[in-house]
């Protein structure tokens, strides 16, 4: 199959709904994926929380404007104006709620045929028996952690959890093993009531899966082998990745004056860290990643978004920003993939987020891992254990990771050249795999085949 011979200039434009998950990691591959298919010619309703709305607009500025294909919709949360609507905890009750509704009403206005829902909003599977709507469910977190889900009911059964709690500690036997303390939904809410909630929705929405048409999986065949083949239906297209001039959804304006601070920086040489839009460090947990990163005597550039630390004083942070000038760089938000892309970037310090991870495989950078919660430490396990791409940040007995540590790894990895060898290779693996002919590619054009069929 060929682009050009799924692309007929007569046929009427096909219409498709998007529906990411309220979170910045949600958002990103959805809105790339979104770009994909206008390029094939496809109308994108593109559908986030009022909240989330009004930040992507602010963000984009700078970007030229909405894409033409793309058309941004926004629907209420459900959540008051003065609630706090990053708190995953209180948005996973709501949403449905709030959302399901409203979704029905566009969709019957304006006929749409198909809506590619992210597996985090799996109750929109309701839609197909309202509706009469196709659903393509999109993981935005691996197929690991996917096959991991669908194994929930059977972990309570067997006592390794209950709604609430690790009851035994285990080794789940999965491509990468995991952990049973670190099963996703047990780590998501701060109260045992959140996550039973949690939990509970997870093993409900589990029970709607087979209303989906297709599952479509951002990762890459190569990469995560196992896992695909408990998923034998599942579309693999990723690492997916957003052209540099259009919209790419995030939620804070990109600094790309940290370009030009890299340009002038040594190949190989620069720290970059990022912990995503979710990871929340308290004051000992700052100074120490602050101290540690001066300590490794390398150059870094540091994304700190406005909510990422509530305990640092302003006026301890800007004294440090101008202690390190020249030396490191503190931006609010920064463009991940051209920061991950360019020469002078060594390693990259992250949260292990599924969307950060594939980008940083894309691009061949060796990883410094330091996960925080939910699918997190499941990713740390593939990069360190069965891709060996990267090192584990270990934390003390407190739960902080120390400068003494942030040093030490840092040396460690940037001296181990077999972790930078396998690095290119995962680089050039998931380059051939989104190229002409390659498996990621093959399943793009198979996807757009199924959804113009209507």
């Amino acid at each position: 199959m060929t682009e050009t011979a799924i692309m007929d200039a007569g046929a009427p434009q096909p219409h498709v709904m998007v529906l990411p998950f309220p979170a910045q990691g949600h958002v990103i591959p959805l809105m790339e994926l979104s770009h994909r298919l206008a390029d094939y010619g496809f109308k994108i309703d593109f559908v986030n929380t009022e909240f989330n709305h009004g930040r992507i607009l602010k963000s984009m500025q700078n970007k030229g404007g909405i894409p033409e294909g793309i058309h941004m919709l926004s629907i209420p949360d459900g959540m008051d104006p003065a609630d706090d609507h990053t708190d995953i905890g209180k948005l996973v009750g709501g949403l449905p709620a709030a959302m399901l509704s409203p979704l029905e009403e566009i969709i019957k206005t304006k006929k749409i045929k198909w809506v590619i829902a992210d597996v985090s909003m799996s109750w929109a599977l309701k839609l197909t028996n309202t509706v009469g709507v196709r659903i393509a469910l999109f993981l935005t977190y691996s197929a690991s952690v996917f096959a991991l889900r669908m194994k929930l009911p059977k972990l309570i059964e067997d006592g390794i959890i209950d709604e609430r709690n690790v009851k035994m500690h285990k080794m789940i036997q999965l491509s990468p093993p995991i952990d049973s303390t670190e099963i996703p939904w047990v780590s998501l809410g701060s109260t045992a009531e959140r996550r039973r909630v949690n939990i509970r929705n997870v093993i409900n929405t589990n029970q709607l899966m087979g209303l989906a048409d297709v599952v479509i999986c951002n990762t890459f065949r190569e990469v995560e082998t196992e896992a695909l083949a408990l998923l034998p239906d599942a579309l693999p297209i990723g690492p997916l990745v957003a052209p540099v001039s259009k919209l790419t959804g995030n939620f804070w304006s990109e600094d790309q004056t940290c370009l030009t601070w890299l340009d002038k920086q040594a190949p190989g040489t620069v720290i970059y860290v990022a912990f995503g839009s979710s990871t929340v460090f308290d004051a000992t947990r700052f100074q120490e990643l602050a101290d540690g990163l001066v300590l490794s005597g390398r150059p870094f550039l540091w994304v700190v978004r406005p909510n990422f630390t509530k305990e640092i004083k302003e006026e301890w942070f800007n004294q440090f920003k101008q202690r390190v000038a020249g030396k490191g760089l503190v931006v609010t938000w920064a463009p991940q993939q051209r920061v991950l892309s360019h020469r002078a970037v060594a390693c990259f310090m992250t949260h292990c987020g599924w969307n950060s991870t594939m980008e940083g495989v894309l691009h061949g950078v060796p990883f410094l891992c330091c996960p925080y919660f939910s699918d997190q430490f499941c990713n740390q396990s593939y990069v360190c254990n069965v891709w060996k791409t990267g090192l584990k940040l270990c934390a003390n007995e407190q739960g902080v990771v120390t400068k003494e540590e942030i040093k030490d790894k840092v040396v460690q990895l940037l001296g181990a050249e077999d972790i930078k060898e396998r690095a290119i290779m995962w680089k050039n693996k998931a380059c051939a795999s989104i190229g002409e002919g390659g498996s990621s590619h093959q399943n793009l054009l198979k996807l757009v085949k199924l959804l113009q069929e209507g």
